[in-house]
């Protein structure tokens, strides 16, 4: 029989953590006197009592080691479950949105989509603010741990190859969990600090800087106002463009540079190819802006650099709507965004290692078809690449591409048109922010989509960021046979 005991621990603890983080934002109400803290307060004691509650039921199922069912179970659903009462305080008090609004900002928040449902936004109050950058920001190192401590033993997208880079603890996920944890949350504060302040260093206030500097390390893209990077431009726009960068790097990386060891990230054909296109694509982006657009010099690198660091990592920030720049840089963003950053970080989409396997197979069949008698092994970072690894990572794109599809055309049918319906589940599935078009493109949100679209976007955010092979595997039966 499936025991279900060892994903309600995990997942109940999770939501008592997440219950107790609302007294920061409830404190922040208390201090700005606006009121609305007694809304966090009651979010809180509820969130905590179900959590505790469920944990104190299932603790004497608690193993050292989950089971195969296991893990991919609690994977996905700490991912559903702690939206539901992330977005309690949504529902409860300001903007007092709708049950389908509340669950899509707080799915958003927690997979660091940065879409958002929400309007006027300088209204708001500080602490309801400040909860929606935390849910990214724990969002953002909570992906890091699955990344590498969970997809890696579950042979999810090709992310078994980044098994040997990870901590080594004998194959028992919750102490590998933990162990990754402890060491990524370190690097991840550090960073986030260094961030604030940076912010800090070119204007925004305490706030300002405390908000984005979350929202930023964790490539969420949630902004304090609703003309998102627009309201920061120029230098805040610089430190923005470094620090989504970095977030999209292994975070692996940063603890080997932590111990002493800085030449892995410098080796690291995967954090090559990513700062590479970054550049090309910035060149390219600048050179167009000064050719076809008058733009100056100064201004076109700029705003290249933040819109596409933005999108290629998923963050989702706009400081401009770029849609204005022409249809080349139209169709130019809508690709960039199913780029993606780096394994292991923060970034969303579809990551450059993939891209990267799925070269090396082209090159080796190419190969093989000038010589059919040669012997042509895709190889990663010089290590030859297995059949399991490849057909891994064709799986992924295959399914991407197919839900991709499928979820454009279920939005179409709720009367969505079709740069919306393209481009909203591209913006969904890869966890980006914004799509394309008058609706939710950069200058927009996704407050007009219907309550049916909002609920479809909501579990392509969610299939999305969980690299979409670990959310479809639980849907057969064949999974809940054993």
């Amino acid at each position: 029989m499936f025991d279900l005991r060892p994903v309600g621990y995990v997942s109940g603890l999770l939501v008592a953590a997440l219950g107790a983080t609302m007294l920061v934002p409830m404190g922040l109400d208390m201090v700005y006197r606006n009121g609305h803290w007694l809304i966090f307060l009651e979010s809180a004691v509820l969130t905590v009592a179900v959590g505790a509650s469920v944990a104190v039921a299932c603790a004497n199922g608690v193993r050292e080691r989950m089971t195969l069912q296991q893990t991919f179970l609690v994977t996905t659903s700490v991912w559903l479950i702690l939206p539901v009462f992330g977005a309690l305080p949504f529902i409860l008090g300001p903007p007092d949105a709708t049950v389908v609004d509340a669950f899509f900002e707080a799915m958003s928040g927690m997979t660091t989509t940065g879409a958002t449902v929400f309007t006027e936004l300088e209204t708001l109050p500080e602490g309801t603010l400040l909860w929606r950058s935390m849910l990214q920001w724990f969002g953002g190192v909570g992906i890091i741990v699955v990344a590498m401590a969970f997809l890696p033993e579950l042979r999810v997208g090709g992310m078994q190859i980044f098994r040997s880079e990870a901590f080594d603890t004998g194959g028992k996920v919750l102490p590998r969990a933990a162990e990754i944890a402890s060491r990524i949350s370190v690097i991840y504060v550090v960073l986030t600090g260094a961030c604030a302040l940076a912010y800090l260093g070119t204007g925004l206030s305490a706030f300002d800087a405390l908000n984005h500097a979350l929202t930023t390390i964790s490539t969420g893209g949630f902004s304090t106002s609703d003309a998102s990077f627009g309201a920061f431009q120029g230098a805040p726009e610089y430190v923005a463009s470094v620090f989504m960068i970095l977030a999209s790097l292994p975070f692996v990386r940063f603890v080997q540079i932590a111990a002493g060891q800085a030449q892995p990230i410098f080796v690291d054909s995967q954090v090559r190819t990513y700062l590479w296109i970054i550049a090309i694509l910035v060149c390219v982006m600048a050179l167009y802006r000064v050719v076809a657009n008058g733009d100056y010099a100064e201004h076109a690198f700029r705003e290249g650099l933040f819109n596409v660091t933005s999108i290629i990592s998923g963050t989702g920030y706009a400081s401009v709507d770029y849609q204005l720049w022409g249809g080349f840089a139209v169709v130019a963003f809508f690709f960039i965004g199913l780029i993606g950053g780096c394994a292991g970080s923060t970034a969303c989409s579809i990551k450059v290692f993939r891209y990267q396997l799925l070269f090396a197979s082209i090159r080796a069949q190419v190969g093989k078809i000038h010589a059919p008698h040669g012997v042509f092994t895709p190889r990663f970072e010089g290590r030859p690449v297995g059949a399991d690894v490849l057909n891994s990572v064709m799986s992924f794109f295959v399914a991407f591409i197919v839900l991709m599809g499928v979820t454009s055309v279920l939005l179409a049918l709720t009367g969505e048109d079709t740069v919306t319906a393209v481009s909203g589940a591209a913006a969904a599935l890869a966890n980006i922010g914004p799509g394309l078009g008058d609706k939710i493109g950069p200058a927009g949100n996704f407050s007009e989509i219907s309550e049916t679209g909002k609920w479809l976007l909501s579990l392509a955010m969610l299939v999305g960021r969980l690299e979409v092979m670990a959310v479809l595997v639980i849907l057969t039966a064949r999974f809940w046979r054993g």
